[in-house]
């Protein structure tokens, strides 16, 4: 079993941070973006979309998708758990999660893929105005959030969990856009300071 990584891209950190949680140790291979290493032959034939991260297991099975190669190891191992335990909890998760994901992550991602010409390579082709018309997401993704977390302990409730990992990985990631969290969201800012201290989160 290997885990193709890129140490500084979002979502291979995302499956680093659950199995850091999880006391899971899997052999990473590393993958050059700036490179394009994941544009090569090579690469493409383990996973056809040409994304980091992917979880090759020792029968070959190629695992691609963050979520996906998170689900697997909960299932191998489900303590501790990150996904929920009852089918309430299973369920707020999985909506935080992809709350996250869609107004907040995949924003910030946008900005940076379609606004930064270091990024052309990667994003063919590159549209600014997109990359513009998602700033003003970020910002009402951050104050929503901030508003979630005004009477609760994590993303989803009072464990943390996967949203949470997936909140961390996208509120640091906003350095790449020179974005950060307003001094006025004291709630979002109290989570992060607390998620960050996790030894999971310089994983």
């Amino acid at each position: 079993m290997k885990l193709y990584d890129a140490g500084r891209a979002p979502n291979p950190r995302r499956v680093r941070i659950f199995l850091a949680e999880k006391g899971i140790s899997v052999p990473l291979e590393p993958v050059d973006l700036a490179r394009m290493e994941h544009k090569s032959d090579a690469f493409t034939g383990i996973n056809p979309r040409q994304r980091v991260p992917v979880l090759v297991l020792d029968d070959g099975t190629a695992i691609a998708e963050t979520m996906a190669i998170c689900r697997y190891f909960e299932a191998l191992q489900p303590e501790p758990n990150l996904f929920g335990r009852t089918p309430v909890e299973q369920a707020l998760v999985e909506m935080w999660q992809r709350r996250v994901e869609l107004d907040l992550f995949f924003p910030v991602m946008t900005v940076l893929r379609h606004l930064n010409p270091g990024m052309a390579g990667m994003e063919v082709p590159q549209v600014p105005d997109w990359g513009e018309a998602n700033k003003p997401k970020v910002l009402a993704a951050l104050a929503f959030f901030n508003d979630a977390l005004a009477d609760r302990a994590y993303a989803a409730g009072e464990r943390f969990s996967v949203a949470d990992i997936t909140l961390l990985v996208a509120v640091d990631f906003m350095r790449v856009i020179r974005t950060e969290v307003p001094a006025s969201h004291t709630h979002l800012l109290r989570w992060h300071d607390v998620v960050s201290q996790r030894p999971s989160a310089k994983a």
